[in-house]
């Protein structure tokens, strides 16, 4: 008995070692690394405004639908479902039941001969991982096998949640997160029991269980009926829920699944952020539809007109994310290339970026709001712009000159453009795929360049962004520090001052809002092109119309199509409320509003008929006194200058306008009378009034000139001034060589011999001067 005793012990001792070598065993297994149960599958990406709205489903690689859903993001009711209805034993068993397993074998090849699966959980995961065939006893035993494997190196909580996430629902719906979404737009935490119960039954027999038209089969509902009264066993207190079980289930369709903002969501899709499953974005799915309405109904309109396409792009500029964007007037119309995302497309702006080029004046010093421009006929060496109308305007100020979008102002300002350039600047800002400066010159200034919708949103928010240039934002919660000063406050500030000038299309006192819209329009050349961008509250919106073959449309003109777009959708989301105040134009410190004389934008003399304000940044602002009013004294029998002395019985001081030749010439041509001033040529010495020296226009300064000056095509360097109302001749000098003498306003043509640096010079008949150095290549 001892000695048995003895055996048995030893026996024991070596059945407990060899149980504690197992159990080190599978604890080895478990802990060693091995790859996540969700490894080799591809997944959807589901797209989500910022409110929560679905946008998108898109398919995985392989055309099936599937999000990834953590086991902590599953109901535990729908859990309790599952288990219930598959396999209560699941947290017991090693992967395989014995007792279900002979249970289905005897169903299914007994005398009933009713096909009944006895597999666990584990086992069907291991079928659908790694797609086995258990349609046979060799089959079904690799799937036992797997099935322990699985045990072995998972916990049941993995296997149960990667069973939840390849389960079949019905159609190419693969997993609860996606079948959960696409039935019931809802997570599978947030599953009401009649749904939870009508998923936990659909993997048992999908084809047949899935949705029909919208709502729950009869298969459906019988086997979760069935289910219900299992459930009650278990928890009985939800036997108040029976009759909502008698009611239909809706269940949404694959084809009905949303496809909004579809350019909107390509573009997300195919950021480096795309890689996670789901993608909260910045869009506002309301502002999108407004938009999408308002362009519809323009299409449809203009439509007569040859009007077929139009883009817009709505952004917030506090935090620069975008709300809505409408690529194309139908994403599915072919026949205007609808998949095209219109704010990526690189176009022409037209005067669209006329206001950068202001705002870089003014925090250049080089004007004020009420700085005195010319819209007179110009030449900027070989380069002679031309107003949209054909027409000039002669003198008006730098925020008429902006807001009657005057193309001759825009390029003298952008010429006198230094640290930075104009162009430089829209290189600093971050446009992308310019051409080299040379290539665009001055032409630049009137939308010679390309640039997009978005380049151009996030150009009119800087402005109200005080100068601050910022990435657009897509992602919901997206923060970078990428920023960059663009401009000072005070000139962003002033621009817009001077945008706000800019009445809208058909302005009325019944259409003005409380919140002021500082907007801007643009028409490329050959009218290929209609802009406007704007900016009011915490909004930025870019509008575009036009073809995107590049066809011209005399009908494609921003004010007359661009702005009247930009203002529907502006007035729609108005009424809807959803365009909060805000105090955009908070007066920055460095800006001061000063009384300048009206007519010259001058700081005005004792002369100035007439005053009014100007935005002037103290310390930066050009400072100037008015010297187009000035005083002579007139002998009142001849109406002529009088000559000194002056006998006060015979004379009296009156004031004149002294305008320079270009303008008097615009004044004639227009067929406004100017009186001129009385001529002093009677006097020895003295008598009228003093004068301004002459100021060369052209050639420009800085930069080279080409000339061909032999042969066929040969030119002469063109050489203008502007002189003082009284000036008469001007006389022209190389080098202190004289060349030869014009009247005053006309142009004198000389043609250099040969290349090298001069120093051209202008003399007048006064005797006061301008001089300016040159570059002369010659080409042969």
């Amino acid at each position: 008995m001892v000695i048995i005793d003895g055996k048995v012990k030893k026996i024991l001792k070596g059945a407990g070692s060899l149980l504690l070598l197992a159990l080190l065993l599978v604890m080895g297994m478990r802990f060693m690394p091995h790859p996540p149960l969700s490894q080799g599958q591809d997944f959807s990406k589901a797209v989500y405004d910022s409110h929560g709205n679905l946008l998108r489903l898109s398919l995985a690689a392989d055309g099936s639908f599937r999000l990834w859903t953590p086991f902590a993001e599953i109901s535990p009711r729908l859990k309790q479902a599952v288990l219930l209805h598959e396999d209560r034993w699941f947290y017991y068993h090693p992967g395989f039941n014995p007792l279900s397993l002979l249970r289905g074998a005897f169903t299914s090849y007994g005398p009933a001969g009713r096909r009944q699966g006895g597999s666990t959980i584990t086992m069907q995961l291991a079928r659908m991982r790694w797609q086995l065939n258990t349609k046979d006893i060799s089959g079904k035993l690799v799937q036992i096998l797997r099935a322990i494997q699985l045990e072995l190196f998972y916990s049941k909580d993995d296997i149960l949640e990667a069973y939840f996430n390849y389960a079949p629902y019905g159609g190419n719906i693969e997993g609860v997160g996606a079948a959960s979404l696409i039935y019931f737009n809802k997570n599978p935490a947030s599953l009401s029991l009649p749904e939870l119960l009508g998923l936990a039954v659909i993997p048992q027999a999908p084809s047949a269980r899935m949705a029909r038209q919208g709502v729950m089969g009869k298969p459906l509902q019988a086997a979760r009926n069935r289910l219900f009264k299992r459930w009650l066993q278990e928890n009985p207190a939800d036997v108040d829920k029976a009759a909502l079980m008698d009611l239909p289930l809706s269940m949404r369709p694959v084809k009905a699944l949303p496809f909004a903002a579809p350019h909107f969501v390509d573009q997300v899709m195919g950021q480096p952020a795309s890689s996670q499953q789901v993608l909260r974005t910045t869009l506002d799915y309301g502002l999108q539809r407004l938009l999408e309405r308002q362009l519809s109904l323009f299409i449809e309109q203009r439509q007569n007109q040859g009007v077929n396409n139009a883009a817009a792009i709505l952004l917030d500029w506090r935090d620069m994310s975008v709300k809505a964007l409408v690529g194309s007037a139908g994403y599915l119309n072919s026949a205007i290339a609808g998949q095209v995302n219109g704010t990526t497309a690189r176009r022409s702006p037209g005067s669209l970026l006329k206001p950068f080029i202001f705002g870089l004046a003014l925090a250049q010093g080089l004007l004020h709001s009420q700085t005195l421009l010319k819209d007179v006929p110009s030449a900027f060496g070989m380069y002679a712009p031309e107003n949209f109308d054909g027409h000039f305007m002669g003198p008006l100020s730098a925020t008429q000159a902006l807001v009657r979008s005057r193309n001759i102002p825009a390029v003298q300002i952008a010429a006198a453009l230094r640290s930075p350039s104009f162009y430089g600047f829209l290189q600093q800002t971050g446009i992308e795929k310019l051409a080299n400066e040379n290539h665009y010159g001055l032409s630049l200034a009137l939308g010679g360049g390309e640039i997009t919708m978005q380049e151009v949103a996030r150009l009119y928010a800087m402005l109200a962004n005080r100068g601050v240039m910022r990435p657009l934002s897509f992602i919901a919660g997206e923060r970078t520090n990428a920023w960059h000063e663009m401009l000072s406050p005070e000139a962003c500030f002033v621009t817009l001052k001077m945008l706000e000038q800019n009445k809208r299309p058909n302005y009325s006192s019944a259409s003005a809002a409380s919140v002021p819209v500082y907007w801007k329009t643009g028409t490329s050349w050959g009218f290929r092109d209609a802009w406007c961008a704007g900016i009011w509250g915490p909004y930025v919106m870019v509008v575009w119309v036009g073809d995107f073959s590049g066809k011209g449309n005399q009908a494609f003109v921003g004010l007359q199509s661009a702005a009247p777009l930009f203002f529907a959708m502006h007035d729609s989301i108005n009424a809807s409320n959803q365009a909060p105040v805000v105090d955009l134009l908070e007066k920055p410190a460095g800006v001061s509003l000063v009384e300048v004389c009206a007519q010259s934008g001058l700081l005005p003399n004792a002369w100035c008929p007439h005053k009014t304000n100007a935005w002037f940044i103290p310390g930066v602002s050009p400072i100037k006194v008015d010297d187009i009013h000035r005083p002579v004294v007139v002998d009142t029998g001849s109406g002529r200058a009088a000559c000194p002395p002056y006998d006060p019985r015979r004379t009296q001081v009156r004031v004149y306008e002294f305008w320079p030749t270009d303008l008097q010439q615009i004044f004639i041509q227009a067929g406004l009378m100017r009186t001129p001033p009385p001529s002093a040529e009677n006097c020895a010495v003295g008598g009228g009034a003093d004068g301004v020296a002459p100021q060369i226009t052209s050639p420009r300064l800085g930069g080279s000139l080409q000339l061909r000056v032999r042969g066929e095509g040969a030119q002469a360097l063109a050489l203008s001034a502007v002189n003082d109302a009284k000036i008469k001749i001007n006389y022209w000098f190389v080098d202190d060589a004289y060349l030869g003498n014009v009247a005053a306003g006309e142009v004198f043509y000389w043609q250099p011999a040969r290349a090298g640096n001069y120093i051209i010079k202008v003399v007048d008949d006064h005797g006061r001067g301008h001089s300016r150095p040159i570059k002369v290549e010659v080409v042969n």
